[in-house]
């Protein structure tokens, strides 16, 4: 057991790279990894559930084991922080989505990919990264239970609403089983089994390894991706990938500025940051494989998979310019106090 947890912290600290060396390895051996998309079988509303279904059930199960009485306290002792970071997680980010869709002249297809992406809850990683960064980790659990408690109705109503129309037509009531079967549902049974078993220590042992096996997961839901739309990375050319960095970017930058306009401190700001840019993207990839009024439009994936990727990789990148920016801090007060010593 300690080997896997040593395994499952080396995954977690190197999470970027393990995506990467996947997503790379998927793309040139794309039959390594076609097993992720291997259909199991449909729900009764007409939803495909694949082995990425079920990968990432698993990790919004792992997520779930994270989870305590405590961190649901969060959400009825900090309201304000709560609403303020759930308002900005389902406005800025899919207005936004909308709003490059357009700048950009996505095609119908590309555009509710982006929209999608923009209208799923926070990433399960960006917790970690709010701890590497020197955010606010409680409140970075409280934000993305929220989103995710609320992803059911949010993002169905924003998805219908910012991407329906004549040549798009979405089915709300579909994708919220969707996500009640691939997010609610594991996220509930894991925090059950932590609220129940959270005191046992080999349960405790078993919950340091998961991280890792999370990791893994969302390494695998990029490969499966990569492994069925890979050569549409190449053909759908540089706007996608522009698409996908100006989101990302603009999500982080006006996360932040919320946290500003509401008075939040340093720590909080970084985390709505945080929590705001980075999304959900392999609950989006999953979504658009397997949710059925979205079997027309495959293309809409190849948003969703350079997002699972590139989130992985700006969120390390961030967490770690927040970082450095304590450090110079911490450096420039220690070489004032010399110099005050000194004098």
């Amino acid at each position: 057991m300690k080997f896997l947890q040593k395994v499952s912290k080396f995954l977690a600290d190197y999470t970027v790279w393990v995506v990467i060396a996947i997503a790379v390895f998927a793309f040139f051996l794309p039959q390594m990894m076609a097993w992720v998309n291997l259909s199991m079988f449909y729900d009764f509303v007409g939803n495909k559930f694949t082995v990425q279904s079920l990968i990432i059930g698993v990790i919004m199960f792992s997520m779930g084991l994270s989870l305590t009485t405590e961190d649901f306290k969060i959400l009825a002792q900090r309201p304000f922080d709560i609403c303020i970071g759930a308002a900005a997680q389902y406005l800025i980010m899919p207005f936004s989505a909308y709003f490059f869709s357009r700048l950009l002249h996505l095609s119908p297809a590309l555009s509710l990919g982006l929209i999608l992406v923009g209208c799923c809850p926070g990433g399960v990683s960006s917790n970690v990264m709010s701890y590497l960064c020197g955010g606010d980790v409680a409140f970075s659990v409280g934000m993305t239970t929220a989103s995710t408690i609320l992803s059911p109705v949010m993002t169905p109503f924003m998805v219908a609403l910012l991407a329906g129309g004549a040549t798009i037509k979405i089915q709300a009531f579909p994708m919220f089983v969707s996500i009640i079967e691939t997010v609610l549902l594991p996220v509930a049974v894991g925090f059950f089994l932590n609220y129940k078993l959270g005191r046992n220590k080999a349960f405790q042992e078993v919950q340091k390894v998961m991280p890792g096996v999370a990791v893994l997961g969302l390494a695998a839901v990029v490969g499966g991706v990569m492994s069925s739309q890979g050569k549409a990375f190449i053909t759908s050319g540089l706007v996608v990938f522009v698409a996908v960095f100006l989101h990302n970017f603009v999500g982080y930058c006006l996360g932040y500025l919320a946290g500003v306009l509401t008075g939040m401190s340093t720590p909080k700001r970084r985390t709505i940051s945080i929590e705001v840019g980075m999304q959900n993207a392999g609950l989006a990839t999953n979504l658009a494989t397997s949710t059925a009024q979205f079997a027309t439009m495959p293309q809409a994936t190849i948003i969703a998979a350079v997002s699972c990727v590139w989130h992985s990789i700006s969120g390390t990148l961030i967490a770690a310019f927040f970082a450095h920016l304590d450090k110079a801090k911490e450096a420039k007060a220690g070489s004032e106090e010399t110099v005050a010593a000194k004098a």
